[in-house]
């Protein structure tokens, strides 16, 4: 796979970066986190050569002056708000954010439930909180929040909240999702800190839209459809066109809200540090790009991709007609079409040839290979197997897996686990090939090409299974589907 950014120069720049800015506020520093603190797969796939733990690595490198901060909204606990890429509900990945954070040796101070009114799962899980030994504070609804900062900005307001103890310089507020109140706890945090005679400053650590590429530069658009649900649009930020002459890019929330945020930060200070939204940014990505075509392909790959999931939501009923049509504005922009992937073409014809489901995918050197459900495997098992022949230069028409190898597997699932599907899945037939292996040399082999496939994109002529999607995206494949289902029915379990 081709490399458009260099992630060690990144780390280097945006550990000084956070640094200098921590020094202008006299030592301490509140730092929102927008997106993923770690595994951020999308920063990855559009600039290629991004780490998904960059972020985190670059922190290490500050580690003893690190302390972090988990925020969750109430209301999210609540309503048992799920984590889409993780299928678990946020309460559940504060807890999971925490352990992770501890076991890479950094020091989680406490976590901050906002917008808390009584609710009952809310007390609950603080109650859980509590016994499992993590600190945590409580954070109201304010009236009038944001537009009334005379009442935001008194001790009714943001001093209502209960002050979080901090003991680090840097102290880093992350949470499980958007809309979890990160940006109110620092804002909370300054007036306490103010009246304590601390000076502590605020910066915000977003990575993307990146400020400093065209507003309408693949990556940026491909930030667009990565938030198309959230209706995130990116703009040129217009305060830091009038403060300095410059153009960059921000985004509308940011936009929207930052002569409220300046205001308030006026009545904490005395007077604003920040003439733009862009100057509360720390982010130095922009500065490691080292090949724009490289990462501008990949972008509007990863926008069709998102294009994909959007249209397959929709036949789920998980969004509507308005998501999808931001989303072909966005592949209009960018100048993208099903053309673009490979893949997305040979999957259809062969699906056509054939007259069953079928996937293809685009290996790492642009070769295409394709895979069909047969009477034993479904179509991303088959896909897989061949992906792994073609790395391997092993005929497709050689069999890696013997029929009694797999009997067997699908008679256990009809006759004992009450599938109706007799067919392997993705990870059944990793297990099956891993067993044939110890009398197979061919399939002891291919397993070394696994990590091959990471990056590799694949598309299936109709919706495949979760089970399948998640093996696909634990080996690292980018996967898309065509939005229909292959039977039609009410229910698709």
């Amino acid at each position: 796979m081709k490399i458009g950014f260099d992630n060690e120069k990144y780390l280097e720049l945006q550990a000084e970066h956070i640094r200098e800015r921590r020094a202008r506020f006299g030592g301490k520093l509140y730092l929102e986190f927008g997106g993923k603190l770690f595994d951020d797969h999308h920063a990855s796939r559009v600039l290629p050569g991004f780490k998904p733990d960059s972020k985190i690595k670059m922190l290490e490198t500050m580690r003893d002056e690190v302390e972090i901060i988990v925020t969750i909204n109430a209301g999210d606990i609540e309503k048992n708000k799920l984590r889409g890429d993780l299928g678990i509900s946020y309460d559940e990945d504060v807890l999971r954010l925490i352990d992770v954070f501890r076991s890479l040796g950094f020091y989680v101070g406490s976590v901050v439930i906002t917008r808390y009114t009584g609710q009952p799962n809310t007390d609950a899980f603080i109650k859980r909180l509590t016994e499992l030994g993590v600190k945590s504070y409580k954070h109201y609804p304010i009236a009038g929040y944001p537009n009334d900062v005379a009442h935001v900005v008194s001790d009714e307001g943001l001093g209502r909240n209960e002050y979080i103890e901090t003991s680090r310089s840097v102290i880093v507020m992350t949470a499980p999702g958007p809309g979890s109140g990160k940006m109110a706890t620092c804002l909370s945090q300054l007036y306490h800190e103010h009246k304590r005679g601390v000076n502590a400053g605020y910066a915000k650590y977003e990575t993307f839209p990146i400020w400093n590429l065209p507003l309408k530069h693949p990556v940026n658009l491909a930030y667009e459809a990565a938030t198309a649900d959230l209706n995130d649009v990116n703009m040129i930020d217009p305060f830091h066109l009038e403060a300095y002459g410059e153009t960059t890019v921000n985004y509308n929330r940011d936009v929207e809200v930052f002569p409220l945020l300046n205001a308030i930060f006026r009545r904490i200070y005395g007077e604003s540090p920040y003439k733009s939204p862009t100057d509360m940014g720390v982010n130095m990505a922009g500065n490691a790009i080292m090949d724009d075509a490289v990462c501008q392909d990949a972008s509007r790959l990863e926008i069709l991709r998102r294009y994909y999931t959007g249209a397959v939501d929709r036949v789920k009923g998980k969004c509507d007609d308005t998501l999808i049509y931001k989303l072909e504005m966005v592949m209009q922009q960018a100048g993208v079409t099903a053309d673009y992937c490979p893949a997305v073409a040979a999957s259809l014809k062969k699906a056509e040839e054939s007259g069953v489901v079928a996937g293809a995918m685009v290996l790492p050197d642009g070769t295409v290979v394709t895979g069909k459900t047969s009477p034993l495997l479904g179509a991303s098992s088959a896909l897989l197997l061949n992906a792994l022949k073609c790395l391997a230069g092993i005929d497709k028409k050689l069999e890696l897996i013997p029929a009694s190898v797999i009997e067997p597997i699908s008679r256990m699932k009809t006759t004992y686990l009450s599938h109706r599907n007799p067919r392997l899945h993705s990870d059944e037939v990793l297990l099956a090939l891993a067993i044939s292996g110890l009398t197979n040399p061919l399939a002891a082999m291919v397993e070394k090409y696994l990590p091959a496939l990471k990056g590799c994109d694949a598309h299936f002529s109709v919706i495949i299974s979760e089970e399948d999607i998640k093996l696909y995206r634990r080996l690292g494949i980018n996967v898309s589907c065509e939005p229909k289902y292959e039977i039609k029915r009410l229910y698709h379990g």
